[in-house]
């Protein structure tokens, strides 16, 4: 297990052995020989495979009526579907999965019907993946990205003879009364509080006792499961300050000759061979490289809810966008027909009703069967950077938020994202740079963009608020970015007072969370305000304190936080 494929080799040689019990693989690789090599080697899990999409519908996973024998036969005549039978399923982009095909796919394998999923992720940024609701599902999660060929051609594939014979020895592999417990606490050192990852190890561990020819698990095979199993679902570093065990009572009925750490004839820890921090300095070992950075982007996901992935809104319409299962419907003239769904619809009909009218030949087609299309749109995403322009160290923070606004715009394209600049100063806020996606027509209008005066944060989170609401009428969904210092001092009406100017914020604030705008507060101050912190939750927004922040950490804090 010292290099990342050959940690991804055991892993599919375990799921190889135990393909039910471990449920899956998933597999994060762009397309290439590396990731041909890793399917190669899944060809030994012996189930049949089944390459999925995406896209595909719940006729095809649950099976439906098949249209062309029911209208031949006269009767209705169904065909099975995939997850009728257990199979291998490969889904394909998985990092496209629908949320509706993710449910699918898990109830499949909270089942245990023997199904096996391996998720081919081709991913290429950070916020791109599978969903986390199958992956936590799966027992092993590879990495092949940082991988050369070379590398796939030094770790030989394991024997069929030796995977037939771990198959057989598997059901007689037995398991230590405490191997579960200390799994489970492994699992809380990473703070990792799902149970299906111990469950999953104490599988995995089983396999790789029955891979070594052991009859039972040793402390060796629970220390390589927890290896492949925990990693990449840790969501903290390990905590030092873990509590000591208690001291033995005393027993006055315990004999005198009776060992002090187990009662005779009890089982051994099975872990207690292996001294506790090295494996957990194993394990820490293989943990993901940006793990402190998702630890930090942590707080402001939560604070954003389920809703933030990256992309702009859904809207449900009838002529274009990506396809929605067909629901029933009246033609008005203003929804399309799906003529195969209809028909679908119809076939089982189709004899009672020849026989109400014998006379009339053809297909009987009542307005009940009548199914329209449905598709689904994403609207653009507009980001919204609200830039306090105020003060003698506003030419500092103007400098950062300038950066952090090309640098975004450099991703916009890909992302269909684009960009608005307000700069609040003075006695109000001016509107410096329309939504847009022009890189060229954003460095213009940065290059001239003014400091200096009070500091109008009423003014700033009206023009804010103003622009998302204009720009969600125009179709686009608009993301809000405030960076200041907190310190209001003009009020909306102009004048000068930082009382007022408070009341007037915290209006705005209010104003914004009614919208239900997004929005993102950076604390670009030497020190952290607690007033702006109050501010944001009055906004429903992350907080995020960038003390020093230069235009690339800035951007990386605000791609983090909106899941950009």
């Amino acid at each position: 297990m010292g290099d990342g494929w050959a940690r991804a080799c055991l892993a599919m040689t375990l799921l190889a052995v135990d393909p039910g019990g471990l449920r899956g693989l998933h597999l994060r690789a762009r397309s290439g020989p590396v990731r041909d090599a890793a399917l190669a080697r899944l060809a030994d899990v012996p189930l049949p495979r089944r390459r999925v999409h995406p896209a595909i519908g719940d006729d095809a996973l649950f099976g439906g009526l098949d249209l062309a024998a029911t209208l031949a036969a006269g009767r209705v005549v169904r065909r099975p579907g995939l997850l009728a039978a257990p199979a291998a399923i490969v889904l394909a982009m998985a990092e496209r999965c629908a949320p509706q095909l993710a449910a699918r796919l898990g109830q499949a394998l909270d089942a245990g019907t023997g199904h096996a999923l391996v998720l081919l992720d081709e991913g290429a940024e950070d916020d791109e993946g599978a969903p986390r609701t199958l992956t936590e599902r799966l027992a092993f999660s590879a990495d092949l990205s940082g991988i050369g060929y070379l590398a796939v051609r030094r770790v030989p594939p394991m024997a069929a003879a030796a995977l037939d014979a771990a198959r057989e020895r598997l059901a007689g592999v037995t398991v230590p009364e405490d191997a579960a417990g200390a799994l489970v606490a492994l699992a809380a050192r990473f703070g990792i509080d799902s149970l299906r990852a111990p469950l999953l190890a104490l599988r995995a561990a089983r396999a790789h006792a029955a891979l070594a020819g052991r009859d039972a698990v040793g402390p060796e095979d629970l220390a390589a499961a927890a290896g492949l199993v925990y990693p990449p679902r840790a969501t903290r570093l390990p905590q030092e300050d873990a509590p000591e065990p208690e001291p033995p009572q005393d027993d006055p009925d315990r004999p005198d000759d009776m060992p002090d750490d187990k009662a005779e004839g009890e089982d051994r820890d099975p872990l207690q061979d292996i001294p506790e921090e090295l494996l957990v300095d194993a394990i820490a070992a293989l943990l993901p490289p940006d793990l402190l950075h998702r630890l930090a982007a942590a707080p402001a996901r939560a604070a954003r809810g389920a809703a933030g992935s990256g992309a702009g809104a859904r809207r449900q319409g009838n002529r274009r966008g990506r396809p929605l299962p067909s629901r029933p419907g009246k033609l008005d003239g203003t929804a399309r027909i799906d003529l195969v769904a209809t028909l679908r619809a119809a076939a089982p009909w189709q004899p009672i009703r020849r026989r109400e009218r014998p006379g009339k030949t053809g297909l009987h087609i009542h307005p009940v069967d009548i199914r329209l299309k449905r598709f689904e749109e994403r609207s653009d995403r507009l980001l919204i950077f609200t830039v306090d322009a105020s003060g003698s160290a506003a030419m500092a923070r103007l400098a950062e938020a300038k950066g952090a606004v090309e640098l975004l715009l450099a991703e916009a394209y890909a992302r269909r994202d684009h960009v608005s600049l307000i700069a609040f100063r003075g006695a109000g806020a001016e509107a410096l740079l329309p939504p847009t996606r022009s890189l060229v027509q954003t460095k213009r209008r940065l290059a001239g963009l003014p400091g200096g005066g009070g500091t109008p944060l009423a003014a700033g989170l009206r023009a804010g608020l103003e622009a998302a609401l204009q720009a969600r009428a125009r179709g686009l969904t608009p993301t809000l970015a405030l960076l200041t210092d907190g310190r209001a001092n003009i009020a909306l009406d102009g004048s000068a007072g930082r009382t007022q100017a408070g009341v007037d914020a915290a209006q705005m604030a209010r104003a914004l969370r009614a919208a239900g705008i997004p929005a993102l507060v950076l604390d670009t101050g030497a020190r952290p305000q607690p007033a702006l912190r109050d501010l944001a939750a009055k906004m429903g927004a992350p907080y995020m304190p960038l003390p020093r922040a230069d235009a690339r950490r800035m951007s990386a804090a605000i791609g983090a936080a909106l899941e950009d």
